[in-house]
């Protein structure tokens, strides 16, 4: 951790947007109310409107939502200052520096600067070479109270040539411990909990191996389709893209890591990269069989008619960009391998959560529950065979969203004279035993990016590793002899081709 500084600044480029107000001044707001920020933190947003610090602080304020929010930028706002700038003019960045030295009590010599690039993707080379070579983002070392660090949205690259190339840019001008890639998911408690939970209790991680484990199953389905203005952007990416490469496989490494030494950020990060390093790519051929694309088309969502996604404003006419994923991806290590991670996400889906599901293994044999009229013959046969399946007693589901909740499902027997199994569970909700909301993902990761902790953010060989999988499966979609994108009606499961990624007696999609 860095030297504690006179004052910090976190400076928001691209103030003007949605981002800003939806999202980090809420999450600031909080911190504030919660006596989290301090007095010596003061916000300044940046754009290219022309506007005057009240009126910022007026427009900001109409955003907040009543209660904490509300109730924190009232503290707050007098710290809140605006500055109206191009970021790729030198003069503009050169009058912003002088703007920043005026608004901190030591100028720049004891002062701790967040520069937080909410843009567009193509502008964040551009903001970091005019901050660079006006000599804003340079640093003493590492523990200086005078610190500079940049925290940079998604996407990061959209693939992986060009997620390389951003590294390389940014690492002329930063140290890797100046940069901050956010991924939201990983501010979310639940998420944060999947830690806490496998190295803290001995009654699950000794069964968290090949051995115990059947399978992995990661579902993050969404009711909306493309949002408004959001069409050009989405249709450059898709679903593997917008959330696969990013969001999914952090939960999937988080779920298949090693334990790490220490909570130290890097020995949590070093973990999560092997796992996308064992990541199996696929062979193109293999796509086929391990792999569904699908677009959404006209449907029912909640009793109201929806639009197909090529009818959607501003998606281009015969475009092949996909809606929804479905993987069965494998983990080519000790602990996992012959382990199927079946991750699944779609817009426009029956309902939306998010949920990751760990089924545990059946029991070697079958004492209860057995068919009637069966022989022992009949019956081990079909075991075998596949043609009977085995109930899963044992599913471990941690839900993220829309409820943070965790439940463990088993047998018990039911009251009577047979010996007849009936499932029950263990269930644990966030907000039933801690009463009260767990606080926005963005408010714990702004914190942290203040305070200098790395360990919710991603690094640079993590980024690497998720493009090098994701590109193998994108690759292979748009090659000339792949299969058709597959379609779905909104408001359903999904395409009907993702249940044959599960095998034999696996089971089959969650449906939250």
């Amino acid at each position: 951790m860095a030297s504690k500084p006179d004052a910090t600044q976190l400076v928001i480029f691209g103030a003007s947007g949605d981002l800003t107000h939806r999202k980090l001044i809420p999450a600031l707001a909080r911190l504030e109310c919660a006596g989290q920020l301090g007095s010596t933190v003061s916000i300044i947003g940046v754009a290219r409107r022309e506007m005057s610090d009240d009126a910022f602080r007026a427009e900001l304020e109409a955003a907040m939502p009543q209660g904490l929010e509300r109730e924190g930028f009232q503290s707050l706002k007098d710290r809140v200052f605006y500055h109206s700038a191009d970021v790729t003019s030198t003069a503009d960045i050169h009058a912003l520096q002088t703007r920043l030295r005026g608004l901190s009590p030591s100028g720049d010599a004891n002062t701790g600067r967040l520069f937080y690039l909410s843009l567009k993707p193509e502008l964040f080379a551009k903001t970091l070479g005019s901050l660079a070579e006006a000599g804003m983002l340079a640093m003493e070392n590492r523990d200086t109270p005078a610190w500079r660090r940049v925290v940079v949205e998604k996407p990061f690259g959209h693939d992986l040539a060009s997620a390389r190339t951003l590294n390389q840019y940014m690492h002329q001008h930063l140290r890797e411990y100046q940069i901050y890639r956010i991924d939201h998911y990983l501010g979310k408690e639940t998420v944060q909990n999947i830690l806490g939970f496998r190295f803290h209790n001995t009654i699950f991680e000794p069964l968290w191996n090949r051995h115990h484990i059947e399978l992995v199953q990661i579902t993050v389905a969404e009711s909306i389709g493309v949002e408004k203005g959001r069409a050009g952007f989405y249709d450059e990416n898709g679903a593997m893209r917008d959330v696969v490469q990013n969001h999914m496989l952090q939960l999937l490494a988080l779920v298949a890591m090693e334990a790490p030494a220490t909570l130290d950020g890097d020995d949590i990060r070093n973990q999560k990269v092997e796992v996308l390093r064992a990541l199996h790519l696929p062979d193109p051929a293999d796509l086929a069989a391990s792999s569904v694309r699908a677009r959404y088309v006209a449907g029912e969502v909640d009793g109201k008619a929806a639009i197909g996604y090529l009818d959607e404003l501003g998606v281009p006419k015969g475009s092949q960009t996909e809606t929804y994923a479905a993987l069965r991806a494998e983990v080519d290590n000790w602990r996992w391998s012959g382990v199927p991670f079946m991750l699944r996400h779609g817009k426009r889906m029956k309902k939306k959560f998010t949920e990751i599901k760990v089924q545990f293994r059946t029991p070697p044999v079958q004492l209860f529950n057995r068919p009637e009229g069966l022989s022992d013959r009949e019956f081990r046969k079909k075991l075998r065979d596949g043609s009977l399946c085995q109930v899963r007693p044992n599913i471990l589901t941690i839900s993220i969203q829309p409820s943070e909740a965790l439940s463990l499902s088993f047998g018990v027997k039911r009251p009577g004279a047979n010996m007849v199994m009936t499932p029950a569970k263990l269930n644990f909700n966030y907000e039933d035993v801690f009463q009260c909301e767990s606080a926005p993902a963005y408010q714990r990761l702004l914190l942290d990016a203040l305070i200098g902790d790395p360990t919710l953010f991603l690094r640079s060989d993590e980024i690497d590793a998720s493009w090098r999988y994701s590109d193998v499966i994108i690759d292979g979609w748009r090659a000339a002899d792949a299969r058709p994108i597959s379609e779905y009606p909104a408001g359903s499961w999904g395409p009907e081709e993702a249940d044959a990624l599960f095998e034999g007696c696996e089971g089959g999609w969650s449906r939250g």
